[in-house]
C-alpha cells in the first residue's frame, strides 16, 4: 500500500476537508522542515556540540540549553520569510518577534516551545518541540502585531503539534480534523503518516507526575495521587502505574498511545502557586490535541482552552489525557467536570 507523506495529508486536508488554508498549509511544511534540522542537531548530540548549558538565562529565569538556543534559532530563520507568519513567540524570548519588514507578512501568529525537556538532552532522553498556531487580527496586514493579538484563548488554535525526538522522530499535528502522527524517513528525509485519528483510551491506570513535589500539593491532587497509590485495596480498587519523563512532550506522546493522564498542577511554591507549565507554549497547544484525540484538560477548575490569557508566558496548571481519569480528578477539585458542568448536567 502507498505510503502517505505530510505533503499529500496536507493537500487532501486543504482540498476535502477545506480545513486548511494555503498560508496555513505552507506554515505546517516549513515547521516540519524546521524540526527535521532540530532533530538531526538532536540525534548528533556531543558530535555537533549542542550538549551542556550556556552561561545565559530565558525570560523565564531558567538557564538555557544550548539545544534550546540553536532550536530557536532554526524556527526562527524557517519561519520569518515565508510570508505566512505576522509574528512569533517563543518560551526562549522575553518579547514578540516581529516579522522583519523586508519579507510579507501573513495570516497567523505562531507560538512554540523550540526544546521542550531540554534538560534531557545530556543523558540522552527523549525532547520534544511544542507548536501553536493562531489567526493574526485581521487588520495586522495594516500595522505592527502586539503582544495582545497573542493573548487568545486555546480554543482559537487553527493547528497545533510537537516533534519527539526519541528512538524515532515523528510529528504529531491536528489541524482541527482529529489527531495524525508522521515519522521521519531518515533516508529519505520525508515525513511519513504512521498514525491516523489517534483516539486515547477513555479509562486508564497510569498517571504522569513528579513526585519530589507532592509536599506542595493542594488537597485535590494530594487525595488522587494517594487513592492511586493505594492500589487494588484502596477507593480506585485497582493497581496503577506512574510514569514521569520530564519532558512534557513524551509523557504526552505516551498518553496519546496508549491512555493515561499528565498532571503538573500549580501547587503552594511562589513560583509555581499559578503553575508551572506555559499557558500559549505548552498547556494550550497540547490540550488541543489531547481534545481532538478525545481526552480532556483541565487546569482543574476550568478547561485548559477556556483560559483567557493575560501575558504572553502565563503558567497554568495542567491536568490532561484520558477523558474519565481526568473528569475524576477534576471531581476531586469540586463537584465539577471539565467541560464546565456539574454533575447533574447544569452548567456552572
Amino acid at each position: 500500500m502507498e505510503r502517505k507523506t505530510l505533503t499529500r495529508f496536507l493537500i487532501e486536508q486543504q482540498r476535502s476537508s477545506q480545513a486548511l488554508p494555503a498560508q496555513l498549509r505552507l506554515l505546517l511544511e516549513v515547521m516540519a522542515r524546521a524540526c527535521k534540522m532540530i532533530s538531526h542537531a538532536v540525534g548528533k548530540g556531543a558530535l555537533g556540540d549542542v550538549l551542556g548549558s550556556i552561561d545565559r538565562t530565558n525570560v523565564q529565569g531558567e538557564v538555557q540549553k544550548k539545544l534550546d538556543v540553536l532550536a530557536n534559532e532554526i524556527l526562527l530563520d524557517a519561519n520569518e520569510w515565508g510570508g505566512h507568519l505576522a509574528a512569533l513567540g517563543s518560551e526562549e524570548m522575553e518579547a514578540i518577534h516581529l516579522i522583519p519588514n523586508r519579507y510579507p507578512k501573513g495570516e497567523y501568529l505562531l507560538v512554540y516551545d523550540p526544546i521542550d525537556g531540554s534538560s534531557n538532552v545530556d543523558v540522552d532522553l527523549s525532547v520534544g518541540t511544542i507548536f501553536s498556531v493562531l489567526p493574526a487580527p485581521e487588520d495586522a496586514a495594516g500595522r505592527a502585531v502586539t503582544e495582545a493579538d497573542f493573548l487568545q484563548p486555546g480554543r482559537r488554535q487553527v493547528a497545533a503539534g510537537y516533534a519527539i525526538y526519541g528512538p524515532q522522530t515523528m510529528l504529531v499535528l491536528t489541524v482541527g480534523t482529529g489527531v495524525h502522527a508522521f515519522t521521519l524517513d531518515r533516508e529519505t528525509g520525508t515525513w511519513i503518516c504512521t498514525q491516523e485519528n489517534l483516539t486515547i483510551p477513555a479509562e486508564s491506570r497510569e498517571f504522569a507526575i513528579n513526585m519530589a513535589n507532592s509536599r506542595h500539593w493542594d488537597p485535590a491532587i494530594r487525595r488522587y495521587v494517594d487513592e492511586c497509590i493505594a492500589g487494588a485495596q484502596g477507593p480506585r480498587a485497582g493497581d496503577f502505574n506512574m510514569r514521569w519523563t520530564g519532558s512534557m512532550v513524551a509523557d504526552v506522546h505516551r498518553i496519546l498511545g496508549r491512555g493515561g493522564v499528565f498532571i503538573y498542577p500549580a501547587d503552594g511554591r511562589d513560583a509555581v502557586r499559578s503553575g508551572k507549565l506555559r499557558l500559549m507554549y505548552e498547556a494550550n497547544p497540547m490540550a488541543f490535541l489531547v481534545e481532538q484525540a478525545g481526552g480532556l484538560a483541565t487546569t482543574g477548575e476550568i478547561p485548559i482552552m477556556d483560559v483567557e490569557p493575560t501575558g504572553l508566558h502565563q503558567r497554568v496548571g495542567v491536568v490532561l489525557g484520558s477523558r474519565d481519569e481526568v473528569d475524576y480528578i477534576a471531581s476531586c477539585y469540586g463537584d465539577r467536570s471539565p467541560d464546565g458542568h456539574d454533575r447533574e448536567g447544569a452548567t456552572i
